[in-house]
């Protein structure tokens, strides 16, 4: 049974966000105490966010980030019922955390490739137990602020945020991490097609916005988003094989996941990884949506937005430099999907959240922003499936995330 179908059952006694965060916060305390038994402990601020729980905490007045996963899936599923009521949550969880295919455990030693990698430099491991992710602190603005900062650099900062990965692309670092480190569960196509399958997807996206939306603008928004599932589906199989050529990718290649702590002019530091194996079109693919989701979040004005969709488009045409005519209409097609059902995935994950569970800033701005969200996400998956080849396409895509910075 798919998660989606548990969580939207009606009789399960669903988990409340309020006992989820004082357990989540009890084993941080546990685990920190553990790992540094004489240290003096301040817990700070909850970080919000829909995937794991974190929280910001000081070790001898040391800037930690402690993160914590449920079962492996994101709080919006736990606290919708996705794993059943917390009891058995909580019961579960205990013997979860033990695994060792654990998603904490997982992240952390990704986090250690890396460093041994070199590049990219990421936040250090400061220690993992008990379930719980602490890492150091990075300061410094994020990739997106810089974006909205200095939108005439924009094809320069994601041109070499991207260049940043090359090592973790080689196909050498493919040896470096099996099969049994990846981070398979923040794909793209798997999330798209683990939420969007089957009988319980269309259920999903009926109730998308129940907690979140007016109701004009819920309706709307629910329309749109269904011929969007629709034709992601048909365009799913036929324009995404797999790759020929498969590497380690980042994965969870954010601009708010991209902090310059040394400045702009110096290489930056990565956090939350994803690594999983796969073409190097879907980093380039998250980048893009997520800098489209920020200028649609930010709302920047349209000299920003013209600035920002150019620097994509320079990005873009870098990435294709000296690849054959075919292969370049090969890979605008799959970054283009990918896009749509990178950013769809995150619009329906924070439309689907319940009421009590915080949102990031930029969530609940693109929560405001669904109509306008639904409306691109509509227009880019026609063109896909009506337009001739994907150059007009993606010259069309490029215009409406210019549009919605508007």
């Amino acid at each position: 049974m798919s998660t989606t179908a548990v969580s939207t059952s009606p009789n399960i006694a669903t988990p409340t966000a309020a006992e989820v965060f004082a357990f989540a916060d009890l084993e941080i305390c546990a685990a920190a105490t553990e790992q540094w038994p004489p240290a003096d402990l301040d817990v700070g601020d909850q970080v919000p966010s829909v995937t794991g729980y974190v929280r910001r905490i000081h070790v001898d007045g040391r800037p930690l980030h402690a993160k914590y996963s449920l079962l492996g899936v994101s709080l919006v599923s736990l606290l919708r019922g996705a794993c059943g009521p917390w009891p058995q949550v909580r019961a579960t969880q205990q013997d979860y955390v033990q695994r060792t295919d654990a998603l904490i455990g997982r992240e952390a030693a990704q986090l250690r490739l890396l460093v041994e990698l070199g590049r990219p430099r990421v936040c250090p491991v400061v220690g993992a137990r008990r379930g719980v992710l602490f890492t150091e602190s990075v300061t410094g603005p994020s990739l997106a602020q810089l974006l909205m900062d200095q939108p005439h650099h924009s094809a320069g900062l994601l041109t070499g945020t991207f260049s940043e990965l090359r090592e973790l692309h080689h196909q050498a670092a493919v040896q470096r991490l099996g099969p049994a480190g990846a981070i398979g569960e923040r794909s793209i196509a798997g999330t798209f097609q683990r939420k969007f399958n089957g009988l319980s997807g269309p259920a999903y996206v009926q109730r998308l916005g129940a907690d979140r939306c007016a109701v004009d603008d819920r309706e709307e928004v629910v329309e749109a988003l269904k011929q969007v599932v629709v034709r992601l589906h048909r365009l799913r199989g036929r324009v995404l094989p797999q790759p020929h050529r498969r590497v380690l990718v980042y994965g969870d290649l954010k601009p708010e996941h991209v902090l310059f702590p040394d400045g702009p002019d110096q290489p930056p530091v990565f956090i939350d990884p994803g690594l999983l194996l796969a073409g190097t079109a879907v980093d380039a693919a998250k980048l893009i949506s997520r800098t489209v989701l920020t200028l649609a979040a930010s709302r920047p004005g349209p000299e920003t937005g013209k600035h920002v969709a150019h620097g994509i488009g320079v990005f873009a045409a870098g990435r294709m430099k000296g690849l054959s005519v075919k292969a370049c209409r090969a890979w605008l097609r799959d970054v283009l999907v990918l896009w749509l059902m990178d950013s769809v995935n995150i619009l329906t994950t924070y439309l689907s959240a319940p009421a009590e569970l915080p949102l990031p800033a930029q969530g609940t701005a693109l929560v405001g922003r669904a109509v306008a969200l639904a409306r691109m996400l509509d227009r880019i998956s026609a063109d896909l499936t009506t337009a001739g080849g994907p150059g007009a396409v993606w010259d069309g895509a490029l215009d409406y995330a210019q549009a919605v910075a508007v």
